[in-house]
């Protein structure tokens, strides 16, 4: 597979061979097996054999495939992933992309039951699929909407002949659906693509799949009913990039995608003057499912100023979308650029709130009665966020709230929150404290006082970046 694993003799580097004596022995014992062998394990009905192998941990298939190529097509099988959902055995991992120096990008997986850290293939290159556009349209990446680095970028490419053609790739969105990874668009080239990957955790394999019908970056995803959504982004006009209102589904059982409403931003049509109309731009600033519809925050921008105008909701039954409550629209905290950064766990809907200390941030929760977001976790350990795009990301899995950032040692850490009376004391971890200082909010952070942040694993990565997170249950 040629997988990498972080931890310490836990599990070999597949692609690595002691000598040729034992790969031969290795191939003749194979061999034995598959001729001596008819069933999966011998004397037993295949039903009841793949059952077994089903209720084995998820990280050990890297080895079980090794046995023979029966038990190597069984575990590569989605008959097998099946038979583990319905036994309840399927495990969530969390898949990490980060960005190793300025323009190179790579995925992990990580279990967070043996820590193990897995490396993904390499994503095949769509830098291949876009044609560079003429020196004209260099002009058009000063309207990006991402952070004072991207703008740095253009300016070291246009600095060099031809460096746009070199353009790396960036910019895309991520989205799990179906126990598979996609990524899609983004910038390649200096031109938004419509491309489409997935990675199969399966085959541990990469795949092109069927493209969006609108070449988009920087857009946002969201899971429905078993569907891949993806709204709003930035396109290229003539005149420039210009935001995307429209939205588009994708339906892995069939590869097809179908058009969405697109988005009303009716806030965005009652500006006061038309040159404020004129200079502000509507952009989606994140998505989140939540109580079975979309909820999608948005602002106005005029690079470098943001300005939240509240929301849109997506309902899939009326095909329709709505404004979004007032509270939960303006309350909805933003970091840098605007971007919203939340996540549902266990039906609540968590947003990151940051605060003006560069190693500390808050947690907040909507209250759907009230219509209002309240601090629940009053402390958040951030370090090292001063030259980082992205110094923090929320993930929800096992039923609880994840936050990956980088520690105090700078390596990458998947922290999840605790109540200190459940505290694991074998286990490493990081006290909570208030930073709050409004009295309105004493309730919550004495709630804070008995959270305890349980490191679920840490790898160091040198002074590579966070870039975007996703869960996967299989």
């Amino acid at each position: 597979m040629g997988s990498v694993f972080s931890a310490a003799n836990a599990i070999p580097e597949l692609n690595e061979v002691s000598s040729n004596e034992t790969c031969k022995r290795q191939k003749m014992s194979l061999s034995t097996f598959d001729e001596e062998s008819p069933r999966l394990i011998p004397n037993l009905p295949d039903e009841l054999s793949l059952q077994i192998l089903a209720r084995l941990p998820r990280i050990s298939y890297f080895n079980v495939r090794l046995v023979s190529r029966k038990w190597k097509a069984t575990i590569m099988s989605p008959e097998i992933y099946e038979v583990r959902k319905e036994l309840r055995t399927s495990e969530e991992w969390l898949y990490l992309l980060i960005k190793v120096g300025e323009y190179k990008q790579q995925w992990y997986a990580v279990d967070p039951h043996s820590q193990i850290w897995q490396r993904l293939p390499t994503m095949p290159k769509v830098a291949e699929e876009q044609e560079s556009r003429k020196s004209s349209s260099k002009l058009w990446m000063w309207n990006m909407v991402e952070g004072n680095r991207i703008a740095k970028v253009i300016r070291g490419f246009l600095g060099h002949k031809d460096a746009f053609d070199e353009m790396p790739f960036f910019g895309c969105a991520i989205g799990a659906v179906d126990g598979c990874l996609y990524v899609l668009g983004g910038f390649s080239k200096a031109s938004t693509t419509s491309s489409v990957w997935r990675f199969d955790p399966m085959q541990n394999t990469w795949s092109k799949v069927t493209p969006m019908s609108t070449g988009r970056a920087y857009c946002k995803t969201g899971i429905l009913n078993n569907k891949l959504y993806v709204v709003g982004g930035v396109s290229q006009g003539q005149a420039g990039l210009i935001p995307l209102q429209s939205a588009e589904v994708f339906d892995p059982s069939t590869d097809t995608w179908s058009d969405v409403p697109s988005m009303p931003f009716s806030k965005a049509q009652v500006m006061p003057t038309v040159f404020w109309a004129d200079m502000l731009k509507p952009i989606a600033t994140g998505l989140t499912s939540y109580m079975g519809r979309l909820c999608v925050p948005q602002s106005l921008y005029s690079w470098p100023f943001f300005v939240d105008v509240g929301g849109e909701i997506y309902d899939p039954e009326t095909n329709s979308w709505i404004e979004m409550p007032t509270g939960m629209g303006e309350g909805w905290p933003a970091r840098q650029a605007g971007s919203k950064l939340s996540v549902v766990v266990d039906g609540e809907l968590y947003a990151f709130d940051p605060s003006n200390s560069p190693d500390s941030g808050r947690i907040k929760v909507y209250d759907q009665g009230e219509d209002a977001w309240k601090v629940v976790i009053g402390k958040v350990p951030i370090h090292d966020s001063a030259n980082s795009e992205s110094p923090y990301l929320l993930a929800g899995f096992h039923g609880k709230l994840h936050v990956i950032t980088k520690d105090a040692n700078h390596d990458v850490a998947v922290l999840r929150a605790d109540l200190r009376n459940n505290r694991d004391c074998s286990s490493p971890s990081i006290s909570s404290t208030s930073s709050s200082s409004s009295s309105s909010s004493s309730h919550s952070a004495a709630e804070s006082d008995a959270v305890v942040w349980k490191v679920v694993a840490s790898r160091d990565f040198g002074k590579a970046e966070l870039v975007s997170c996703q869960v996967i249950d299989i």
